[in-house]
């Protein structure tokens, strides 16, 4: 068969017809979806409350703690303390050696007995012009002078013995019986365990949230329970490397379970919000200048500029754009066009 230009021409034409055909498929389908509307999950916005809080970490701390250290140096004769027991202020702890302040006070003592003794001749001898005023003078100047060296043999001899500085418990001890120590020489860490601190650091832009008495709530690691903690007082400025604010609680909730050096999370909070609009975080999509959510308005998709606050982290406040009893999309919102027809597969009308 011998192939003409009009043989030519109609296969030409049979080509992009079925072309045609083909290509109107898609479109056939697209409209066809976009009238039964795309399967969406909705929620139902309801007000509910809303409490503003921050979570932070901070440390626990003895309410007082400090290391013993002697105040002179010398040989340890004596040492009363239990590893792990409490004392009271003013138990004497370690004692070091002392025999040679001793002698010099008793020597002193005695000295003083017999100048006071001269003192008291003389005193009765000027009431008749029988020493000169300058005799009874150096009498008086001999008493004060030993009485002097009496009160410095005292203070030395107070510093042989380390007391306690406040009630506590004692740690472990670093020293034997026998030990040569000096004035650098770690010998134990006193710790008042019966009330607890907590320190903590806030971001700046909250920084007018913490004020004497503020209530916070903090849990440790290993344990559920939440304890209670008053503020105590903060610092008077803001760190300039970390831009925060550091803070610090009295525990009142005290347990065996808190311990002095424990890591510790707090929850601080702000304020209480008691009609918020929270709303599913996916249902916010987030734009170059604004946010928006998908609002069903007549069974129709349609989309809304929205301003949000807090977020945690299933929900986020929407501060306006929308009402209460809206309905907010959270599924398929990339598929959704100003418009678009909706078919719901679910609504959630509760909490998230």
């Amino acid at each position: 068969m011998k192939f003409t230009p009009t043989h030519l021409f109609g296969l030409l034409f049979l080509f992009f017809a079925i072309f045609a055909c083909q290509s109107k498929v898609p479109e056939a389908r697209s409209a066809k979806q976009q009238i039964s509307g795309l399967k969406v999950d909705a929620f139902i916005v309801q007000p509910s409350v809303l409490d503003q809080s921050i979570t932070i970490s901070g440390t626990l701390k003895p309410f007082e703690e400090t290391v013993i250290m002697p105040e002179v140096s010398g040989r340890i004769v004596a040492i009363n303390l239990q590893e792990g027991k409490t004392v009271k202020r003013g138990t004497v702890l370690i004692e070091l050696f002392n025999d040679d302040i001793k002698a010099q006070l008793r020597k002193s003592q005695a000295q003083l007995q017999i100048a006071e003794e001269t003192l008291k001749r003389q005193n009765e001898l000027i009431k008749v012009s029988g020493i000169s005023q300058s005799d009874y003078d150096q009498a008086q100047l001999q008493v004060k002078s030993i009485s002097a060296d009496i009160e410095v043999l005292n203070v030395q001899l107070g510093r042989t013995k380390i007391k306690a500085p406040f009630d506590g418990m004692v740690g472990l001890r670093n020293v034997s019986l026998g030990a040569q120590v000096s004035p650098t020489t770690a010998l134990v860490t006193l710790r008042d365990v019966d009330k607890l601190k907590l320190d903590f650091s806030v971001p700046e832009k909250y920084s007018s949230e913490i004020k004497p008495g503020t209530k916070v709530q903090f849990t440790i690691q290993g344990d559920d329970q939440k304890y209670d903690a008053e503020v105590l007082a903060s610092e008077q400025g803001i760190e300039y490397t970390t831009r925060n604010l550091k803070a610090r609680a009295v525990v009142n909730s005290p347990s065996s379970t808190l311990v002095p050096g424990a890591f510790a999370t707090v929850v601080l909070r702000l304020k209480q919000i008691e009609q918020a609009l929270l709303i599913p975080n996916q249902a916010v999509i987030p734009q170059a200048k604004d946010k928006r959510v998908i609002l069903a308005s007549h069974g129709k998709a349609k989309f809304v500029i929205v301003k949000t606050g807090i977020r945690n982290a299933s929900r986020i406040d929407v501060i306006s754009g929308i009402s209460p009893g809206d309905t907010i999309i959270t599924t398929g919102l990339l598929f959704l066009k100003p418009g678009a027809i909706l078919n719901y597969s679910k609504i959630k009308r509760d909490s998230i």
